[in-house]
C-alpha cells in the first residue's frame, strides 16, 4: 500500500497529552507527534544532536511559549518554527493548545 492512515487520538500518549505517530504510521525517516497541551503544560529541556534531525513546530490552536538557547519565543496559533538539531528548546503552554511537531534528519 502506498499509504499509512492513523486518528492520532487513537494513538496512546507517551507523554502528558503528546501522541507519537511515527510507530502507528510506518514511518522510516520522519517523525510526527500531535500535541494536546492543558493549560500549565510544560515540556523538558532537551535537543535531538544525537538524532541529527531538526524539528518543526506549528501551533495550530491556543498559545505558548518556547526558548530556544535561552531565548524565549511567544508563540500564538498559526506561528510556525523550525529549530536545529543542536539547539536545546523547551515548550510551555498557558491555556489548551494544540501544536503538530515534525522532525526528519
Amino acid at each position: 500500500m502506498s499509504y499509512t492512515r492513523t486518528n492520532y487520538e487513537n494513538v496512546e500518549p507517551r507523554a502528558p497529552g503528546m501522541h507519537f505517530l511515527r510507530d502507528a504510521l510506518d514511518c522510516e525517516q520522519l517523525g510526527v507527534t500531535v500535541l494536546d497541551a492543558d493549560p500549565g503544560w510544560e515540556g523538558m529541556d532537551h535537543d535531538h544532536a544525537d538524532d541529527d534531525h531538526e524539528e518543526v513546530y506549528v501551533l495550530l490552536e491556543g498559545s505558548g511559549r518556547m526558548t530556544v538557547e535561552n531565548e524565549e519565543i511567544d508563540l500564538d496559533a498559526g506561528d510556525a518554527i523550525r529549530v536545529a538539531s543542536d539547539a536545546a528548546r523547551e515548550l510551555s503552554f498557558d491555556e489548551e493548545s494544540t501544536m503538530v511537531i515534525a522532525g526528519a534528519p
